[in-house]
């Protein structure tokens, strides 16, 4: 682990690379995602207040509900608007480009959520979330790709990890501003919701001193001396020229090859093994149960005697176990890699899963259980944070080549807003239907991408986009060894050059 550490402060300018796309890029996620607890009562008297001015009608509860349920969940429509336009926006202006015009949406939606108070508007709420949305949508997966694209390999793990480190620090401030002590007031809730602008001008006013993508540069734009000088911004004087003679055998490899669509992804039997584990990750993502123990951790705290003015405070416990268990994932997981964490984390929370549906049944019987329950929660957000959280953001930029990448990368995240908003609409018919006894579906998911990450993806650190694909094959593959055989005679022979042979 400190090798890995002393290694990337050798690179000031990835370092700041990583702080500068994080703080306008999955920070948002994670602060819009947490943001709206602590303002919900001051937004709801929002919309009594206008129905009552604009159409003389005071709203029943149900209609009180529904109002505030879309304000929520048009974040995810958002985002998932944002996923879809990743594709073309990524092909047409770039990693950079994109982080820097996607950071206007998030100015905008700040300013109609500043003014909404003023104004005697909850409609603009819901335009900046839906905004936010978009900002978000786009910003996850070009955050990842910026990142990915301009660590060296070796780095590329550790790196990779920020990105989740980001989520979870995004989510602890959105905590922690929205205490009553500071923005979580009458007065304050609007500066709250408009937090966001001010990331956004900052990444705006910093991003453009860093340079582009260095296999943006050469794979999309065939501009081999705009790399070169990028990677030399990016990485100094360090002897990088193996990972230049990469990106040239890649870029030789796709040389007449454009960048395909999703659908071309979703036909190519070529990378059907990388499609369905990006579907299997990224929908499990959602549906491992995160942010059920989240919803329940309320009510152990109060089981364990918590006082429910205390409760905000106690949730800043777990988004800082988060925060910190992320950290530790940045530190370990060059040794560990990718394909271990997912594993151990997904196990992991299993077992959790199941102590904590013994622990939440009983606590009503046994005085100390609510403690038992209480220490699950922290463990269960430890092993999502060590494993899955850091682990699986990175991976669709690592398993596909140049040009599955944009598409990838929108499988992906459509996935994930789709289990968000999915979840966000059935959750609380669960919750009230099985109460803790849900927490046994997300046990299924858990475990089966346990299961299907340990016999059927390959371990992709250190390794090229060419290399993994090939082990993909290797795994999978009718004639086994002989083709593992074979694959290595056609590379010897330099005949492999068309990409979906790979």
């Amino acid at each position: 682990m400190p090798q890995y550490l002393k290694l990337l402060l050798d690179y000031p300018v990835v370092i700041a690379a990583i702080v500068v796309s994080g703080i306008g890029g999955t920070f948002q996620y994670g602060f819009n995602v947490s943001v709206m607890t602590s303002p919900s009562a001051f937004i709801k008297e929002l919309v009594n207040t206008t129905c009552r001015r604009r159409y003389n009608v005071t709203l029943e509860q149900w209609q009180l509900s529904l109002i505030w349920s879309f304000t929520v969940s048009i974040f995810c429509i958002g985002g998932l608007l944002g996923s879809l336009l990743i594709s073309p926006l990524l092909s047409k202006f770039g990693r950079k480009q994109c982080l820097l015009l996607n950071n206007a949406v998030a100015i905008t939606g700040a300013a109609l959520m500043l003014l909404s108070q003023t104004a005697n508007s909850f409609e603009m709420i819901m335009v900046g979330r839906f905004l936010y949305g978009i900002n978000s949508g786009v910003s996850f997966s070009v955050h990842t790709l910026y990142l990915t694209e301009c660590a060296p390999k070796r780095l590329r793990g550790m790196v990779g990890v920020t990105v989740s480190t980001f989520i979870s620090f995004g989510k602890f401030c959105g905590q922690l501003l929205g205490i009553s002590e500071l923005l979580g007031t009458e007065g304050g809730w609007p500066w709250l919701l408009g937090f966001n602008g001010f990331t956004a001008l900052l990444q705006l006013s910093t991003l453009s001193f860093l340079p582009e993508s260095p296999r943006f540069l050469l794979l999309d734009r065939g501009d081999r001396p705009a790399c070169e000088q990028a990677v030399r911004r990016l990485w100094g004087n360090k002897d990088c020229s193996r990972e230049v003679e990469e990106m040239l055998e890649e870029n030789a490899t796709l040389q007449s090859v454009r960048s395909h669509s999703v659908l071309e992804l979703i036909q190519n039997r070529a990378v059907r093994w990388q499609l369905l584990t990006i579907v299997v990750i990224f929908t499990t993502l959602q549906l491992c149960g995160i942010n059920a123990v989240y919803f329940y951790s309320f009510e152990v705290f109060r089981a364990a005697g918590i006082q429910d003015q205390q409760l905000r405070y106690a949730a800043l416990g777990t988004g800082l176990c988060e925060v910190f268990t992320s950290v530790a994932c940045f530190m370990i997981i060059e040794n560990t890699g990718k394909k271990v964490l997912l594993v151990r984390g997904y196990l992991g929370m299993s077992v959790t899963l199941v102590l904590l549906t013994v622990t939440l049944y009983l606590q009503s019987h046994v005085s100390w259980v609510p403690y038992c329950s209480m220490t699950l929660i922290f463990f269960f957000i430890f092993f999502f944070a060590i494993g899955p959280a850091g682990a699986a953001s990175p991976l669709p930029g690592e398993l596909f080549t140049q040009s599955f990448k944009a598409a990838g990368y929108t499988v992906a995240c459509s996935l994930n807003w789709t289990g968000l908003f999915v979840l966000g609409m059935v959750f609380p018919v669960l919750a009230d239907t099985l109460h803790y006894f849900c927490f046994l579906i997300f046990l299924f998911f858990c475990g089966g991408c346990a299961l299907f990450v340990r016999f059927n993806v390959p371990e992709t650190r250190n390794r090229t986009v060419l290399e993994i694909a090939a082990e993909f094959q290797r795994m999978h593959s009718k004639s086994g060894e002989s083709q593992r055989e074979k694959m290595s005679e056609q590379k010897a022979s330099g005949a492999q050059t068309h990409e979906t042979k790979l």
